[in-house]
């Protein structure tokens, strides 16, 4: 089983995957009436289907945003902003990770989150001229008030818990979740030392950023994930949509 695709609707296909391949460095080829971007290895694809627009990001939502994985978050940024792409200023988050965040071009939100924690970054290793090299769709994130209720459906399905993390000061808490045999190098799952483990896998995780109690609006043109290996169409624990990969 792998965590194959996440399914977004869009208005503008030629702006969206010139962005996604002159910007963040995907490659980009169509899937009948789709685009399927990504990058090599093992990690999931976005699969951008027509009939989209209007999305607003909104923290009333169940879809959140995807989270990519890079080396030197610096150098990415510094990349964004020399061909005019507005992002915030990177930042250690917490214990969480250092980090940055950015809009496409219809305002689905993307974070960049480094591979080490600041500080321990090794530049000598990233190709300045190329920062989304070595880049990873790292995280497909989405809100839930029912963390219970997601892991008994994605358990169900085969996936592990990698990785709690508390997030007080802004009121939730984060879940991740793999299709993988591999276990973090502390079994405590809300250690801190198993985070930049974390951010270095080469496959997608689902995240989930839990609220308790939250009441959450569906996305219209969030289409749901795909599953490879998954024998049948499915509704997860919110009722959207998981298709087979």
């Amino acid at each position: 089983m792998r965590l194959s695709a996440l399914r977004l609707r869009i208005a503008d296909p030629d702006r969206q995957t010139v962005f996604y391949r002159d910007i963040l460095g995907m490659s980009v080829r169509e899937d009948g009436s789709n685009w399927r971007l990504g990058y090599e290895g093992e990690d999931a694809d976005l699969l951008l289907l027509p009939g989209g627009g209007g999305y607003t990001h909104d923290r009333g939502q169940r879809y959140w945003k995807i989270g990519l994985t890079v080396p030197d978050v610096d150098l990415a940024a510094a990349h964004l902003r020399a061909r005019g792409v507005p992002v915030s200023t990177p930042n250690q988050f917490l214990d969480i990770g250092y980090m940055c965040h950015l809009a496409d071009p219809e305002g689905f939100v993307i974070e960049l989150l480094q591979h080490h924690f600041e500080g321990n970054c090794l530049s000598q290793e990233v190709d300045p001229k190329a920062p989304f090299a070595q880049a990873r769709i790292g995280q497909i994130t989405l809100r839930t008030g029912d963390i219970t209720a997601e892991d008994r459906f994605w358990r169900a399905r085969g996936m592990s818990l990698l990785s709690m993390q508390e997030v007080a000061p802004y009121g939730f808490d984060l879940h991740f979740y793999a299709f993988t045999k591999e276990t973090p190098p502390n079994p405590d799952l809300w250690a801190v030392e198993n985070r930049e483990w974390l951010w270095k896998r080469p496959y997608t995780t689902l995240e989930f950023q839990h609220v308790l109690g939250a009441q959450l609006a569906r996305v219209p043109d969030y289409q749901g994930i795909e599953v490879e290996g998954l024998s049948e169409p499915l509704a997860d624990a919110f009722g959207d949509s998981i298709l087979p990969g």
